[in-house]
């Protein structure tokens, strides 16, 4: 089966100026085609998405808001987060897309779909915008896969730089969702959650697994925490579904952080959750993006994640390594094993 491909570069929802704007996405197809994916994909057919689905992982009032100060034309809801006149619909549509790639999932449509998808969600909480982000996207999918598919166990692994602190903040209580952050983690870095002694409480204890990471953690850094402990941690659960939010902000150059993955170590990360998918969730797995602001990097990043949807062993990095050291994990990781893999 073909993998599906989900696309809505929301043109109408874009400040002057703002990192997070169209032009992200606004060449990305003519840019696979070029390099001959595009046309391997099955286009994925949109679904709308409406109130009874959004409330099932955010406040009413937080749709309200967002759609009354999107009424006004322009605002901002948080220093880093605006709307336009068309950002409620369009943020709607982005829930609509991830929630469409898990009914071609689940329908056996296909095993493998991919959301690019603005504007991104994996800061929305539920009762909050912000850092970019309007409704949960990779949040919705999950709920939508658990109440329409009866779905038991879902795994979200969010590879952005930025912690996803909105997903974490909706699923905290809840162990039908394991959700595990990579992300960076020091003073004055957005969001200044996702320490890895958040672990979830209640029904959910332990079933968050935080990563944070320090400063320039590179390709072997990033592969050890996956293969160490986040993987591991999944077998363990067994999840039915793996969501992915997956931003490319985390590559080395990238102009809002200092981590430090390569396009190459991004493509590595893809090829072992996809041997993942085939291991535990008969391949179905979603990937949905989040970040990534150096055009180069996230163009690319997307088109190796592409030829590995495709099962094509194809990798392009023009931007080469990261300079310089990685700085070293082992005592982060000894922690985390310690914390969450049975002994």
């Amino acid at each position: 089966m073909k993998p599906y491909l989900f696309f809505t570069p929301a043109a109408g929802h874009t400040r002057e100026g703002h990192p997070e704007n169209h032009t992200r996405l606004a060449d990305l197809l003519p840019f696979l085609e070029e390099h001959g994916v595009l046309r391997r994909f099955e286009r994925g057919h949109p679904r709308a998405v409406g109130a009874r689905q959004l409330t099932r992982v955010h406040a009413l009032g937080l749709l309200e808001w967002v759609r009354h100060a999107s009424g006004q034309g322009f605002g901002l809801l948080d220093a880093d987060t605006y709307v336009t006149a068309e950002s409620y619909d369009l943020a709607l549509a982005a829930a609509g897309h991830a929630c469409a790639a898990v009914d071609a999932v689940l329908t056996n449509q296909t095993e493998r779909a991919l959301v690019l998808a603005r504007p991104p969600g994996h800061h929305a909480t539920r009762y909050r915008p912000g850092g970019f982000c309007l409704f949960n996207n990779v949040a919705v999918a999950a709920r939508h896969a658990q109440d329409a598919y009866g779905l038991q166990r879902v795994f979200i692994l969010d590879y952005d730089v930025h912690h996803g602190n909105g997903t974490q903040d909706i699923f905290y209580d809840d162990g039908t969702v394991l959700f595990s952050s990579l992300h960076l983690y020091h003073p004055f870095f957005y969001p200044g959650t996702g320490s890895l002694h958040e672990t979830g409480s209640g029904a959910g204890r332990g079933a968050t697994l935080n990563v944070p990471f320090p400063r320039h953690v590179g390709d072997e850094g990033y592969r050890r925490a996956f293969t160490e402990v986040v993987l591991p941690a999944a077998r363990v659960f067994a999840p039915d579904l793996i969501l992915v939010s997956v931003g490319f902000d985390a590559h080395w150059n990238d102009p809002l952080a200092s981590a430090g993955l390569s396009l190459t170590g991004y493509d590595a990360l893809a090829r072992l959750l996809l041997e993942l998918a085939g291991e535990l969730t008969g391949g179905r797995i979603i990937f949905v993006l989040e970040g990534g602001y150096l055009l180069p990097a996230l163009h690319y990043g997307i088109l190796n994640l592409c030829a590995a949807l495709l099962g094509e062993a194809t990798v392009v990095d023009p931007l080469g390594p990261m300079p310089g050291r990685e700085t070293p994990v082992d005592e982060l990781l000894a922690q985390l094993r310690r914390l969450h893999l049975p002994k």
